[in-house]
């Protein structure tokens, strides 16, 4: 095995995860490998990093390891996932779906992959630009979603939505997630949504507390351009909210351009779990709703 360089991500002041990362530091250190360290704060910025290791270099990692939560890891992927680094995602955090590697398989998935034996597959990554006055004025990439939402107080919001230049609809509602199939089981699912195999190549668009009850999400190829526009001002701020982390604020006749990334996010798969089990475990999907021993 040759010499080569891993990043490993924590958890913003987090002391279980700052702990974890002191230890797998130095384990990753005893096998002869460079270790780069730091802090992922709570919107995915950099903050200092452990074990006095050096800020990571993003071309020389082959790969990361994110100590935390599904929010930890969505920062991460976003920073460094995004230029093609494979991550493996330990939860620490609470649902822990996107980071299902539970603490106590750290080691052995670790020894998988330094045996070449932990499969990766890649997720689709959305990429949002917001054009004012015909002037881009801000560009952001995402793993989970795109959410235009409305202030607490405002009323409804009308969004004209359009697909390769033709007209889809206009959206009266309190706002729109644009979803990728990993992020279906986020706020998309919570909205009434579908959830999507996450390695599938689709886009959802689920409307946010709609006036009209016909309007229902839509399932899209990941091939579509979508162009959103707010046709009135609202009478509080409307936002565009990324991964739930970061945030831009938006104005009647904003243009909002959403597309397929240029980029996947490559995930390490769970060792022992596949995508359904997770599924069940985690979100408690398709659960009964009585005894199955009830009728013996």
């Amino acid at each position: 095995m040759g010499i080569f360089s891993i990043g490993v991500i924590y958890k913003h002041k987090f002391e279980p995860a700052m702990r974890e990362a002191q230890k797998l530091v130095e384990w990753l250190q005893d096998k002869g490998l460079n270790v780069f360290s730091e802090e992922m704060g709570p919107s995915g910025q950099q903050e200092a990093p452990c074990n006095n290791s050096e800020l990571m270099p993003i071309n020389d990692l082959k790969w990361i390891i994110v100590l935390g939560g599904d929010g930890t890891l969505l920062g991460a992927s976003r920073k460094y996932g995004r230029h093609g680094i494979p991550i493996l995602g330990v939860n620490l955090g609470g649902l822990g779906f996107l980071t299902c590697i539970p603490i106590d398989k750290l080691y052995p998935s670790l020894d998988m992959i330094l045996n070449n034996s932990l499969e990766i597959e890649e997720r689709l990554m959305l990429e949002t630009k917001v054009t004012r006055n015909n002037r881009e004025v801000y560009k952001f990439q995402t793993l989970n979603d795109v959410v235009i939402n409305k202030g607490p107080l405002a009323r409804i919001i009308e969004l004209d939505v359009l697909i390769n230049n033709e007209f889809l609809t206009t959206f009266r509602s309190d706002g729109l997630i644009i979803s990728t199939p990993t992020g279906s089981t986020g706020y998309n699912l919570s909205a009434g949504g579908p959830i999507l195999y996450p390695t599938i190549s689709n886009v959802i668009l689920t409307p946010i507390c709609p006036f009209t009850l016909t309007n229902r999400p839509i399932i899209l190829p990941d091939t579509v351009v979508i162009s959103v526009m707010m046709l009135k001002e609202s009478e509080e701020k409307v936002s565009l909210t990324f991964d739930g982390q970061v945030g831009f604020d938006i104005l009647e006749g904003d243009n909002i351009l959403v597309y397929r990334s240029d980029s996947k996010i490559k995930l390490f798969k769970s060792p022992d779990q596949t995508y359904y089990e997770i599924l069940r475990k985690k979100m408690k999907w398709g659960g009964a709703t009585y005894s199955k021993d009830a009728d013996k």
